[in-house]
């Protein structure tokens, strides 16, 4: 911080820093917002799953802001999926959150019939992959922002196991705003 004072004065006086939850402090900057006078963009890289969905809709409603979100699809999101849907309520509690409601589960769960020896029972099935978790946010994502880049990207681990989703999000409605920033965000995530 010292050093970005030192060398770029002009730019440090029109960032924010702040070492409280986020949350609260996104909302309160979105309250204030002037959307007639004032752009941004936001990059949104939370420790686990930290970014609750309702700080989301404060950002999408200011209608001037995008938004980079590092989701954590399967360093967070996949872990607390049980293959057999018992899933403990503050887990539960966490995924309402951050999707905004709880029909998640009912997009990663099935009823499935099991055959046994003599009878057939019916058993709460994961099917929830991390292309399911993917897709489902962005569905998400397009029900409170303007525009979705329809390419968000995968990173993995060394092993190819998916660990975050790179999302991004329009928040200036216009149709100019929307393929300018679209077409922009979709080459970087294409290409970065």
């Amino acid at each position: 911080m010292l050093k970005l004072k030192h060398e770029f004065p002009a730019l440090a006086e029109r960032m924010i820093f702040s070492k409280e939850d986020s949350n609260p402090v996104l909302k309160d900057i979105c309250r204030n917002w002037n959307s007639k006078t004032m752009r941004g963009v936001l990059f949104l890289d939370p420790f686990g799953m930290q970014v609750d969905w309702t700080t989301l809709e404060a950002v999408a409603a200011t209608k001037a802001i995008d938004v980079w979100i590092l989701f954590p699809v399967g360093i967070g999101v996949n872990r607390l999926l049980t293959r057999d849907g018992e899933i403990p309520p503050s887990w539960r509690a966490r995924l309402d959150r951050v999707f905004g409601t709880n029909e998640w589960y009912d997009r990663f769960y099935r009823h499935s019939n099991v055959h046994g020896f003599f009878d057939v029972s019916t058993q709460i099935v994961k099917v929830g992959s991390y292309n399911a978790i993917a897709d489902y946010y962005q569905e998400r994502l397009r029900t409170i922002f303007p525009a979705v880049a329809d390419n968000p990207r995968v990173l993995t681990n060394s092993g190819g196991t998916p660990l975050f989703l790179l999302c991004f999000a329009v928040g200036n409605p216009s149709k100019k705003a929307v393929e300018a920033a679209l077409r922009i965000a979709q080459y970087i995530l294409a290409n970065g």
